[in-house]
């Protein structure tokens, strides 16, 4: 029996539109998508997923390495890895703002380390479409914490912590997230930021569960992490570390630092650390790169927790 005159022409459309059709899909997570894809809330209601990054501030001696050349990328990995909350590290306001640009339906919480309220940033993003923030505050990692610019012990610059108080609006639970950035050169000003944010976090929690996360300029074994893991806060309750705790094994590397080109061994100094009332789904250090070159000289941390009871 003759085939139909256009049967031929049929099938080649309906070939070309299933193995076609979800390069749409994929190109709204394209590096260098020509506008800005917002995301929907797809990740489960009673989950979050949690994100800590260093992204370098944005120096022009950096070279090809510099901010202009490598914020795409940065936004990409955020969007594609559907990070509900972000704790940003060495950011500059611009830096923010260009993020802003690039991540539609995302908000900001912070001011800068300086006197001012200029300077690097440890500023926590967030999706506005599931979490609303009820109260924020940047204090100094000094004897002063609430004098702005302010720095103490051998501390080489002014260093701060970022806390907001989150409602989860898919979830009866509120949650406090705790950002910071200790001292890359002072010892005692480690130890000393350590203690601080532990005080912190269980007075300004008020019993809510807890993250706390950042660039802690130190590995595992070192004073300040062994100070924050190994006792109780305040309030009672531990912190664990999603690379030793969460309930899928961990994923990645075991070092965050990269220097931009190469992930250097035994350099685990960013970390996220949850309160004992949150399980720990997810815990990964995420490697992307384009054409060999790291987005910046640290890897992101990120972990997947549950918020239902």
């Amino acid at each position: 029996m003759a085939q139909p005159k256009y049967h031929k022409y049929i099938t080649l459309f309906v070939l070309f539109t299933v193995i076609f059709s979800p390069f749409k899909t994929y190109a709204q997570y394209f590096t260098f998508y020509d506008r800005p894809y917002e995301m929907r809330n797809i990740n489960n209601a009673h989950t979050l997923r949690i994100m800590t990054y260093n992204i370098r501030f944005d120096n022009p001696a950096d070279g090809m390495h510099a901010w202009p050349h490598r914020k795409e990328l940065v936004a990409s990995i955020i969007r594609f890895h559907k990070a509900d909350i972000v704790g940003l590290q060495e950011a500059l306001e611009h830096q923010i703002e260009d993020l802003m640009g690039l991540l539609p339906g995302y908000d900001w919480v912070g001011i800068g380390r300086n006197a001012d309220g200029s300077g690097e940033f440890s500023a926590i993003l967030y999706r506005t479409s599931i979490i609303s923030v009820k109260a924020t505050q940047t204090f100094w990692l000094s004897k002063t914490p609430h004098v702005p610019g302010s720095q103490s012990w051998d501390s080489s610059f002014p260093r701060i912590a970022t806390w907001a108080h989150f409602d989860t609006k898919h979830s009866e639970k509120d949650i406090f997230v705790l950002n910071t950035h200790f001292d890359h050169k002072g010892e005692k000003a480690r130890l000393e930021s350590a203690r601080m944010v532990k005080e912190q976090a269980s007075k300004f929690a008020n019993g809510l569960p807890v993250i706390l996360m950042g660039d802690f300029n130190a590995t595992s074994e070192q004073p300040p992490l062994t100070l924050l893991l190994e006792s109780p806060m305040f309030d009672g309750r531990s912190l664990l570390d999603g690379f030793n705790n969460s309930i899928q094994s961990h994923h990645g590397p075991a070092s965050t630092w990269t220097g931009f080109t190469k992930i250097e061994k035994d350099r685990r100094i960013d970390y996220i650390f949850v309160s004992e009332d949150l399980p720990i789904y997810y815990h990964a250090i995420l490697t992307d790169k384009l054409e060999n070159r790291y987005p910046s000289d640290h890897l992101p941390v990120l972990i997947e927790v549950g918020l239902k009871e």
